[in-house]
């Protein structure tokens, strides 16, 4: 089957309710039974077909009962208010997992276990990264706040630093662990502190991660 051709490039910011490491990210359960995250972007490059993509940011709030792969989830999304309709319809069509190579990337494997999609909304995004010293916050207004900072020692307080590879990994194939806060009023209320987050350069299409 032919796809529209589709690409987006740029920091994630990422962070769940799990402990630092987030046990999905090595086919465990969650660690506290159900599993709560967020995910945004800033895209430095991509397109949708003709469509330009390159500026805008995105932020996705998720939820399931159990562990994810028992479905029964539900999302949030927000667009970038600077997205043109046409750049609005391209991102939300990529984020639900559409016009993909079957399993090829998070955004299709997510869409297979989640039974409710709330309205997205366009709202500003502030992005900010140092994906080095694993600092970084995300924020929407009124909506959600992200903020990541690098793992420290519990006896000394020292940083530590972690990364995982994933070679064939339908969302990054690297990337630096870090400690999340995040707590999102939306209709998927998030809330947690100290706990898993991970940035990471994305590089995804149609066909998978690069």
């Amino acid at each position: 089957m032919a796809y529209v051709d589709w690409h987006m490039r740029g920091p994630e910011i990422a962070s769940c309710n799990c402990a630092w490491g987030c046990p999905c990210q090595f086919n465990a359960l969650p660690t506290h039974g159900d599993c709560r995250a967020m995910t945004g972007m800033r895209i430095d490059e991509g397109h949708f077909g003709d469509v330009p993509l390159a500026g805008l940011r995105w932020v996705g709030m998720f939820a399931w009962p159990g562990p994810i792969h028992e479905g029964k989830g539900e999302a949030f999304v927000v667009i970038d208010e600077k997205a043109s309709p046409a750049q609005r319809n391209a991102l939300l069509t990529i984020l639900s997992g559409q016009e993909t190579d079957p399993g090829a990337t998070i955004f299709n494997v997510f869409a297979t276990v989640i039974d409710k999609m709330h309205e997205p909304a366009f709202a500003p995004i502030a992005f900010e990264l140092d994906m080095d010293k694993r600092l970084g916050r995300l924020t929407v207004e009124g909506v959600i706040d992200t903020r990541v900072e690098p793992i420290r020692n519990p006896i000394t307080g020292d940083e530590h630093r972690a990364r995982v590879s994933l070679p064939n990994g339908f969302e990054y194939h690297m990337a630096e662990y870090a400690s999340g806060n995040t707590k999102a009023k939306g209709p998927v209320k998030l809330d947690w502190t100290s706990s898993h987050a991970h940035v990471a350069l994305l590089n995804l299409s149609t066909h998978g991660a690069a």
